[in-house]
């Protein structure tokens, strides 16, 4: 069925529909991933949004049981150049379409996806909508994407190692398993906890995941964030790095285009070491708004300069912008688990060391 995808400046790019569902609206942004398509439409933070995949051929490897990132999808629409209908993999169970229709995901294929990356490099993202209707309004309305992709209730995952109150932004699966493999005892808490609950855990380490949306719409996590900073070890990726830095008095910004892949250079500049990351990101930390007093510039992008790491010079609380924990993309940076066990470790030892 023929079929467009229409964005909010009236640009209209036409395809073939091939999902049982027609319409879907959101924020239209690009992945530049070249594998890793079940991670990312399983990714939570894409909720809301429209994802544009920039590489060619993208369902021929199927779905499978073991890269699922969350329960289901959280997209709004998938858009790509050329869909594979005859997938090829040892592990797979069933087709990317299959999986899509099952979640009601429209899909768009045949769509000149370089063309339109270009358009949203040069303009930046914008609202957009899948369709059969050439004439649809793209609607604008906003939703609470934190509410949709948080867990409902807290829930414990077993461990032998110190206690970590984990806020759920939207997390992605493998940032527990890596948590957990590391030796954390996780207490997993909806994104609006409170701080008495949160407490009577009696918390050892607190860490903020990832998740959709503008930093500064998560009011409840940025408070939780103020009050644990300086009293116990703290760490948050993309979103939950984004809190830590508005908790210590940074500002952050919408990004033109923001960062969507599994291929994005980052510098550690405490080492001098440049890896490669997946990143998933459309709001990044205002440079000039962080007290340089304070805090340090830990990471860097190598592409446009934009910060990807912090820390504070003086309390255990720091925070990273990419996806160390991978899924899809490179293993370079999954030190940073074992950075924060080391450190929740040593502050654990002092509270041990005070109260003898």
């Amino acid at each position: 069925m023929k079929g467009y995808l229409k964005l909010e400046d009236g640009s209209i790019f036409e395809g073939n529909i091939i999902s049982k569902n027609f319409q879907g609206f959101g924020e239209v942004v690009f992945n530049t991933g070249m594998t890793g398509y079940q991670e990312i439409i399983t990714d939570p933070s894409y909720a809301g949004q429209i994802v544009v995949m920039t590489y060619p051929l993208i369902g021929n490897y199927g779905i499978n049981k073991y890269d699922f990132q969350s329960e289901k999808p959280h997209i709004r629409g998938y858009v790509v150049r050329e869909y594979c209908d005859s997938p090829s993999n040892f592990l797979s169970d069933s087709s990317l379409i299959d999986y899509l229709d099952k979640n009601g995901i429209p899909v768009l294929s045949g769509v000149d996806t370089r063309e339109l990356t270009k358009k949203l490099r040069s303009n930046g993202t914008m609202r957009g909508i899948i369709t059969d209707d050439a004439n649809a309004v793209v609607p604008d309305i906003k939703v609470d994407l934190l509410k949709e992709v948080s867990t409902k209730k807290p829930y414990h995952i077993q461990g032998e190692g110190p206690k970590l109150a984990f806020i759920d932004l939207g997390t992605k699966k493998n940032i527990l398993n890596m948590l957990r493999n590391v030796g954390f005892d996780i207490y997993v808490f909806p994104y609006d906890v409170c701080v008495e609950d949160v407490m009577a855990i009696e918390p050892e380490a607190v860490f903020f995941s990832n998740g959709p949306g503008d930093p500064k719409d998560a009011i409840s996590a940025i408070e939780l964030a103020k009050f644990f900073i300086g009293k116990i070890p703290v760490l948050g990726i993309c979103l939950g790095h984004q809190i830590i830095a508005l908790a210590m008095g940074c500002n952050t910004i919408k990004m033109k285009f923001g960062h969507r892949g599994s291929n994005q250079p980052v510098k550690d500049l405490m080492i001098g070491k440049a890896f490669v990351t997946s990143q998933n990101h459309g709001y990044a930390v205002e440079e000039s708004s962080i007290n340089s007093d304070e805090i340090v510039v830990t990471h860097v992008n190598l592409n446009d300069n934009t910060v990807e790491g912090i820390k504070h010079k003086y309390l255990p609380v720091f925070s990273v912008q990419y996806h160390p924990e991978a899924c899809p993309g490179p293993h370079d940076s999954m030190y940073i688990f074992d950075k924060f066990m080391d450190i929740t470790c040593v502050y654990r030892r002092r509270s041990y060391l005070a109260e003898i």
